[in-house]
Formats: structure tokens, sequence, C-alpha cells
């Protein structure tokens, strides 16, 4: 027989091998980490060694020792020799008032200011690489060396002043067609002094060379915007497209959105004028974009993808100035308060979007910043939508995963933003709920997993209240956030699975959205008959017009008379002596639970009466110009009627019976009979039988639903309706301008009081 294991190893295996092998998977992908950087490292400390050497072979080859004619010292020695020995190579001239010179392979740089040490691979080099914060450092990682512009610095301006002797007509043809080619130091923006500016504190403590202005009009660290600095920034982006002056406005917008913070004094630039302030800001918006656009255009592909130049130098040398950019805009959203300066920066970020693919980093946390903006209810409604742009273009030039998690943040702003439900935030939660449907038709694929994973999110909340029924549990189910999602996907899925919306659909069916449809259906009818008791009827409401949305989209037949008409016969709707009460009626569109006071009254009574007429009506219409009408209105007419003649015998309570609520019944049966008796005369004239289904659904297709005797009555009091909620949204908004007005004039009365009574206490 085979050995068995022993009990010490079942037990480990039960206790603690998972986590065993989770350490060691973990353990493992940190090793793989260090050896990928570790092998980048040697990459790049190659690839600066190679272009290194091929600047100094010139030099290397004129030295001789004593006259010899051998090429050079290092073909005579050994590379334990080479490593060993001493030999001197002559000074090479770096920049003005700087040399360096190579002895026993450490490099001495000297300058005014003292001495600096360098490692043995910038001593080979020769040149200094500038120095970078550690945040910036892995901006740079893959970016080739630029050593060989910062040592043929002298050399270019010597050939450009020989050149002005030598040719001046082409000097000044270059001068008038070719600018920048001249002003070498306002583009050479990779200088050590503004490297030295992004490296961080501690760093800069050490190197103790003075910062010295670049050619661009600036001064020292922690100088002063004027308006004459911003005025010059200005002139050179708009007319030069110069990426040095963009890079200083650059550094200045980072000092604005980091004013009035700990973090403003260790910024290069300090600004106390609001002039100042809102002009840089302008600038900075409008033209940096452009000036990208110029020097890196953007190919846009008919599939929507994106192209860039992305192996060129000046888009290495941009990535990190640009990452600055989006951190700084970032951080002056989060303080903004203005409408249209939030709408500017909003929509200054679209343009650079093309730029930043390949940060996802940055992407999030630009992406976070907009959702927040566009599911702020108290933002304007301009703002918002711009914001919605950003969005909805992240989505259609990125990758599959970026969409995933722009989608994701998507749902979870709108989710959060739908808290607080009432007459002022209705209009831009609804707003949030059909710009963000847009967004899961543009990826049908991830539009579908990232919507199975949320409706099951939702499905499994109502599970646990129905299997775990406490007296809390409820409130899961019945509250705006739940409602509110339930209504969301109905709309995702009525947008994208309607052949009406998509012309490609041939049927609803062909969605690959559409297998959705029926979990989302189960969820809502179960969370809609979870609590069948008056006070909830306003919700039931709810959620039975988002899946008449969802029927007459997808053409999907869901049974919603008999829910509708159990409110019906319920004892708040069957109650022949209801309260009388002066309470206001009921806006069902922004209450979930009805209040105490409005239970067994006449006012809620008629609120209800009227609804289900409407929903009734709203779910007949769905199919009006159905072959088979005439069956599915039969059993609602029966028992409406019933519902009527209920208490015909008895005059003194049909009296009392609500007579509003009444009336619109009976004109609702009235209006099926009529549909039924229409349906049923063009029945008589098909030469089909039932089991042809391309001419049953085809039948009177090309009739317009308001021909029909109920369609037309439907889309009257849809039109009725409409009129009655524009006069109530003009009321409530003279309304608020009243009481505004009214404020304003009592705070005048206070500050007069205020005033006199301070000139009485001087007097």
């Amino acid at each position: 027989m085979p050995n068995r294991a022993k009990k010490s190893t079942k037990k480990f295996e039960k206790n603690h091998l998972k986590d065993v092998l989770e350490r060691r998977k973990d353990f493992a992908k940190i090793k793989q980490r260090q050896q990928i950087k570790a092998k980048r490292k040697a990459r790049n400390a190659s690839d600066k060694a190679k272009v290194s050497d091929e600047e100094q072979e010139p030099a290397v080859k004129k030295v001789r020792t004593n006259g010899s004619q051998n090429p050079a010292p290092f073909n005579e020695k050994s590379v334990d020799d080479f490593i060993q020995d001493s030999f001197e190579l002559p000074e090479i001239k770096l920049k003005q008032g700087k040399k360096t010179k190579i002895t026993n392979g450490v490099t001495k740089g000297l300058n005014s200011a003292g001495k600096r040490k360098r490692d043995d691979d910038a001593a080979l080099e020769g040149l200094s690489e500038p120095s970078i914060s550690e945040e910036e450092g892995d901006m740079f990682d893959d970016e080739g060396t630029e050593s060989a512009e910062e040592g043929g610095l002298e050399m270019h301006k010597d050939d450009l002043d020989a050149l002005a002797e030598r040719d001046p007509e082409f000097y000044k043809y270059l001068k008038e067609n070719d600018a920048e080619l001249l002003d070498f130091d306002e583009d050479g923006f990779e200088d050590d002094q503004s490297n030295e500016q992004d490296e961080p504190k501690s760093k800069r403590q050490k190197s103790k060379e003075p910062p010295h202005d670049s050619g661009t009009g600036t001064g020292d660290a922690g100088s002063e915007v004027t308006m004459a600095m911003v005025k010059k920034w200005k002139t050179a982006l708009s007319e030069q497209h110069s990426l040095a002056a963009m890079k200083q406005i650059i550094l200045a917008f980072r000092a604005a959105a980091f004013v009035n913070t700990d973090d403003a004094k260790e910024q290069r630039y300090s600004i106390s004028s609001p002039d100042v302030y809102h002009q840089l800001l302008v600038v900075a918006l409008e033209h940096i974009p452009d000036v990208l656009r110029h020097h890196l255009p953007v190919q846009e592909l008919a599939s929507g993808k994106i192209r860039i130049a992305t192996e060129s130098k000046k888009y290495r040398n941009t990535i990190p100035l640009l990452k600055i950019h989006s951190a700084s805009i970032q951080r002056l959203l989060e303080s903004l308060s203005d409408a249209s300066t939030t709408k500017l920066t909003v929509s200054s970020l679209i343009p650079l979007l093309p730029y930043l693919l390949s940060h996802k980093k940055v992407l999030r946390g630009l992406c976070k910043s907009c959702v927040e903006i566009w599911s702020d209810t108290a933002t304007t409604e301009a703002t918002r939508v711009t914001a919605f742009i950003f969005i909805r273009r992240l989505v259609v030039i990125s990758d599959a995963s970026i969409r995933e998690a722009v989608l994701k943040t998507t749902y979870q702003g709108l989710v959060k933003g739908s808290r607080t439900t009432n007459v002022h935030t209705l209009a831009g939660i609804n707003l949030m709920k059909n710009s963000a449907a847009e967004l899961w038709g543009l990826d049908a694929d991830i539009g579908y997993t990232t919507g199975f994973s949320y409706i099951r999110q939702l499905a499994i909340h109502l599970r646990q209240t129905v299997n775990h029924p406490t007296s809390d549990s409820y409130k899961i189910i019945y509250n705006w956030q739940y409602v509110h999602a339930l209504d969301f996907w109905s709309r995702v899925l009525s947008t994208h699975c309607s052949p009406a919306n998509n012309p490609s659909l041939k049927e609803a069916s062909s969605s690959p959205l559409y297998p959705l449809v029926y979990p989302l259906v189960q969820i809502t009818n179960g969370a809609l008959r979870l609590i069948p008791t008056p006070t909830y009827f306003p919700l039931r409401f709810h959620l039975s017009r988002a899946l008449l949305r969802l029927s007459f989209a997808t053409t999907t037949f869901i049974p919603l008379a008999p829910s509708l008409l159990e409110v019906l016969t319920s004892p708040e709707c069957s109650k022949s002596n209801p309260k009388p009460s002066t309470l206001a009626p009921l806006d069902f569109s922004v209450i979930l639970r009805a209040p105490k006071s409005y239970l067994g009254t006449r006012v809620y009574q008629d609120g209800l009466g009227t609804e289900i007429s409407e929903l009734l009506a709203e779910f007949f219409y769905i199919w009006t110009k159905h072959i088979a009408f005439p069956e599915l209105a039969l059993p609602p007419i029966v028992h409406l009627k019933r519902w009527l003649k209920a208490k015909s015998h008895d005059p003194g309570q049909r009296s009392r019976r609500s007579s509003k609520t009444q009336t619109a019944i009976s004109l609702l049966v009235q209006k099926l009979e009529l549909n039924s008796s229409f349906i049923e005369a063009k029945r008589r004239e098909v030469r089909f039988g039932p089991t042809d289904r391309e001419e049953v659904e085809g039948f009177l297709r090309e009739v317009p639903g308001e021909d029909t005797p109920l369609g037309g009555f439907v889309v009257g009091e849809r039109r009725r309706k409409g009129e009655r909620e524009k006069m109530l949204k003009e009321g409530r908004r003279e309304d608020q301008k009243g009481r505004k007005e009214m404020k304003e004039t009592q705070d005048e009365i206070f500050e007069d009081e205020s005033e006199d009574e301070a000139a009485m206490e001087l007097n």
C-alpha cells in the first residue's frame, strides 16, 4: 500500500500551504521586477558609454606618448593595466568656465563654485547628466542621453558666429525662417539648470552651483511672476511655438496650482497678483495644447486609434513636462470653484490625452478628477458635459485595460452622485445616466463584462436581503442608489439593444449586451415586490418605468400589468372613505417612500390612481399594434371593470369614491376596448396564420402608433404631462428667484442696521 500522508502534512496543507504559496509568488514578482530594473539600468549605462566613446574618440586619437606613432595608449595596455595604471587625457571643454579632467578613472569637475564628484560612468562619459527628482526619474529611464548636445553647445555657437561673418545673407535667411535654430539656448530645455529645478530638495542642496538664466527671461528660483513675463511667454507660444517658453509656463502653472499650500515654497516661481494668476492660467490652458500639436502632430485613424511619433527626441523630452502639467491640472481641479475656469481647465485636458495614453497612472488621476466633476450635481451643466466629453474621448482612443478602468470609475461616480435625489438634483442625475449609458456601447465586450459584474452585484444584495431578513436589511435595496443603478442599466440596455437606436442591429437579440436583459428584469421584479406595502408604492412606480423603457426598446414582453393592478386593488386605493387632507399633491418622481401623513388620505389615493392609469396606458401602448393585443388586454380590462363595479350597488359609498381615480380608470378601459376592436378589424384582413412569424412581426409595422386609438390617447397624455411639468419648473424657478432676492434684501437691511449701530456707538 502506498504511504499515507502524515497528519502534520495534512494540517500544514490545510492551514498554511495557501499562504506559503502566495508569499512565494509575491517574492517571485518582486525578484522579477528587480531583475528588469537592473537590466534597464545596464542597458542605459551601455548606451551612454557608446555615446561618450563616439564623442571622445577624436580627442583620444590625438594623444601621443613621447612622440610615439602608436594610435593611442589604450592599444598598448591590457584591461588590468588600463585599470591600475595612471594616465592623463587632455582637458575637455564643456561649458564656459568649466573643465573636466580624467585621472585614474575619476572625473573632477572644476568651476567657480567648487568641486563635484561623479561616479565612474560619468567619468568615462566626460559629461554630467542633469539631476532629476526620484518622482520624475522613471520618466527618463528609457530616454537617451543628452550629453552630445551639451558638449557641442559652444561648438554650435562658434559655427553660427562664423556663418554670420562668412555668409551674412544665408544667416539672415535663417534668422527670418528658422529662428529656433539660431536661438538654440531657448529651445535647449534639457540643460543642467532646467533639470536642477525639478530635482528634489536634498539633491539641490548638494549642488553648490548657482542657477543661471537659460535665456528665456526667467529669474532665480522663487522669483515673482509678472504680467510682462506672462505676455512674453504667450508671444513665444503663439508665434514661435517655443518649447522653452512652454517649459517655463508649465513650471509657473505648477506654482499657481499649489499657491496657498505648503508646497508653494518649494516651487520655482511665486504668484501674488490675482490678475497675473488669471492670465497665467488662461495662457497655459489655451496655448500648451497648440504647441504640442505643432511639434508632435497627432494622426487619427479611421478606426479611432491615434498615432504619435513616440520614438522622436521631442516626445521623450516633452513627456516629463507634460506629466508635471497634468499633475498641476489635477491639483488645480480640486480647488477650483468657478464654473467657467473649471470648464476651460477640463477642456484643455482633451487635446493632451493622446500623449498620455502610455502613462496609466496619470490618466487614472485625471479620469478620477473629471468623473468627480461630472457626477457633482452642484456643478453647472456645461461643465459636466465638458467633463463627460473628456471621459468619452478617453474611452474612444484608449486600449481595453484603460477602457475597463474608466467604465468602472464612471459607474462608481454615478452611484455616488445619485445618493441625494430631489427636485433640484433629479435633472442632473438623469443627465449622468443618459450620458454614461453611451459609454457602454463603445466597446461591447468590455461593456458586457462590466455590466455583468455590476448587475450580479445588485443580485447578490437582493438575495442577501431575501435570505437573511432583518429589521434594516431592506434598506440595502430600498434606497436611491440601488433604484438609480437599476434604472441606469435599463437605460444602457435600452440604448444599445434597440434596433431603432442602432440601425446595424436587425433585432435586439443580436446585440452583445442583450443577455443581460433577463437577469436585470428578474432583479428589478424582485426588488419591486420586496415590501408590498402602500408606503413603498412610489418605489414600485420608479422600477416599473425602468422596465417599461426596457420593454419598449427591446420589444421584450415583461408582464407589468399584474404588479400595477395589485396597487389598484390594495386597501389604500379601495378605501371608500379616505381621510380629507389639505396636503399638497405628492411628486412621485422624487420620492421612494410615502410620508406617514399621506397614508390613507384622498390626496395620496388620487396620486396613486393617476400613476396607475398612466403606467397601464404606457404598458399597453408598447403592444398597441401587436396582432395579439385583444388577448393581451382582455384580462386587465375584466379586472379594471370589476374594480369599477365593486361597490356600484352602494350609492352612498359610490359617491365617496375618488372621482378622479374612477374617471381615469374608466377612460383607460374605453381606450383599451377601442384599440382591441381596431386590431380585430385589421386582423380580419390578413391572409397568413400564426405560424408565419415574419408576417406576424410585420403586422401594422407601417402604421404609426399615434394612429391607433390607444396610441393617440397616450401621446396626448404625454403632451399634457410635459406642459404641467414645464409650468411647475417655471414656478419653482420663480420661487427660487424670489427667495434669493428676499435674502439679498434682508442682507442689505442687516448691513444698514449694523452701520447705523456702529455710527451711534462712535457718537
